[in-house]
C-alpha cells in the first residue's frame, strides 16, 4: 500500500477505455498550461494505450476529484524486454498541485514498477525514468524528493524551412529511396542496430521490436511508408530516417521520429544528408517547419549534427531525465561508448 494519501473527497483508480476523451481533455489543459498548445489527440492516445506489452488496469492511475473530474494521471511503461527498468510519465491538473497528489502518483508508479524487477535478470541494475518538461517545477521538486536524481535531459530540435530547406549531398556510392512494401522488417532490424550506441539502447528480442513497430504502423492514420527514406550503398542499408508528415500539437510541423546509420558507414556525411532529404521532402508536402527529439547529452555528438544540418533547440521543450535506482547491478543498457567508437566528431 501506499503509504501517501489524497486529500479527502479525492479518488484513485485505473484508467479504463470509457475515459479516453476525458483523459486527452485534461492532459491537453495542462498542456496549455506548459506550452501553450495542446499536444495529443483522442486518435493519438486510443493508440497509445493499444500498445503491446501496456494495459490500463495495472499501468495507468487517474485522480478523481470530489466533483467527478480528472485531475491527475500517471503511466508507466513496462515494455522494455528484458526487464531492466521501467519509464513513467504523468500530469496534475494546475489547480490541485499543492495537495500532494503528484508525489502520490509518483510513488504508485515506483510501487507498480517494483513488481517488474522480479522479471529482471539476475545481477541487473533495474531502475524507473521519468521524462518532466524543464517548465514543470513542481513535478521537479517532487520527483527530487521521492529520492530521483536528474541525469539527462532531452531537447526538441527545428528548423523553419520558409519554403527553402537545405538540398542534401550524398557522399559516392550511396543513394536516397523510399522503402519498399516487404521491407518493414528489414528496416527496422538495421535502425536497431544503427541505435546500439544511443543512450539507453537495450538490445530487445526482434520480434518484441518488431511488434511495437507494426503497432504502429498499423494504427496511426499518418503512417507513410514514402516517408522512410533509406540511404543505401549497392543493396546494402546503411542509414535511415523514418518520418511523420505532422504531429498531433503542429499540423504543419513534419518529424524526424528516427534518424539513424549503421557504425562502419559513420562519419561520411549519410546522416547530414537524410537530414536534409528528409526536410525537402516533408517542405514539398507542406511542411513550414521539422522538429525531432535527441538526447541533450547524446554519446554520439547528435545535436552538434542538427545544429550543423540549420536546427535549433526550443527552450519550452525541455525534459529533464530523472532517475531512481531500485535494484543495483550490472547495467545492460548502452550508457557510454569504447574509445574506439568514441571520436571527436559527431556522428554524421
Amino acid at each position: 500500500m501506499i503509504d501517501i494519501k489524497l486529500p479527502a473527497g479525492y479518488a484513485a483508480r485505473p484508467a479504463t477505455k470509457t475515459d479516453l476523451e476525458a483523459a486527452v481533455d485534461f492532459l491537453n489543459l495542462t498542456s496549455i498550461g506548459f506550452f501553450g498548445i495542446e499536444e495529443f489527440s483522442v486518435e493519438e492516445y486510443r493508440r497509445e494505450w493499444g500498445t503491446p506489452g501496456f494495459e490500463l488496469s495495472t499501468d495507468s492511475l487517474l485522480i478523481i476529484s470530489p466533483s467527478g473530474d480528472i485531475v491527475g494521471y500517471q503511466e508507466v511503461w513496462d515494455i522494455i524486454k528484458p526487464s531492466i527498468r521501467v519509464n513513467i510519465w504523468g500530469r496534475v491538473h494546475p489547480e490541485h498541485e499543492d495537495l500532494g497528489i503528484g508525489t502520490y502518483l509518483i510513488a504508485w508508479a515506483e510501487q507498480r514498477a517494483q513488481k517488474t524487477i522480479e522479471r529482471a535478470p539476475e545481477g541487473a541494475r533495474f531502475s524507473v525514468r521519468s521524462y518532466v518538461p524543464f517548465v514543470n517545477k513542481k513535478s521537479l521538486t517532487q520527483h527530487r524528493d521521492a529520492g530521483f536524481v536528474a541525469a539527462r535531459f532531452s531537447l526538441r530540435m527545428v528548423i523553419e524551412l520558409n519554403g527553402h530547406p537545405p538540398r542534401p549531398h550524398f557522399p559516392d556510392g550511396v543513394s536516397v529511396r523510399t522503402m519498399h512494401t516487404g521491407e518493414e522488417r528489414a528496416v527496422i532490424h538495421a535502425t536497431s542496430e544503427s541505435f546500439q550506441d544511443h543512450f539507453g539502447h537495450v538490445d530487445m528480442p526482434f520480434e518484441e521490436e518488431y511488434k511495437l513497430w507494426k503497432h504502429v504502423m498499423e494504427n496511426d492514420p499518418d503512417y507513410d511508408p514514402t516517408l522512410w527514406f533509406l540511404a543505401e550503398a549497392g543493396s546494402e542499408v546503411v542509414g535511415m530516417s523514418i518520418c511523420w508528415p505532422r504531429t498531433s500539437e503542429d499540423k504543419k510541423m513534419g518529424w524526424v521520429d528516427t534518424l539513424g546509420v549503421l557504425r562502419q558507414w559513420r562519419r561520411r556525411g549519410i546522416a547530414l544528408a537524410l537530414l536534409h532529404h528528409s526536410f525537402c521532402e516533408l517542405c514539398q508536402r507542406g511542411a513550414k517547419r521539422v522538429g525531432l527529439g535527441v538526447d541533450g547529452m547524446s554519446l554520439t555528438g547528435a545535436t552538434r549534427l542538427y545544429e550543423k544540418a540549420g536546427m535549433h533547440s526550443d527552450p519550452i521543450h525541455r525534459y529533464e531525465m530523472y532517475e531512481k535506482e531500485l535494484r543495483p547491478g550490472v547495467e545492460l543498457s548502452t550508457t557510454t561508448l569504447d574509445k574506439k567508437d568514441d571520436p571527436e566528431s559527431p556522428i554524421a
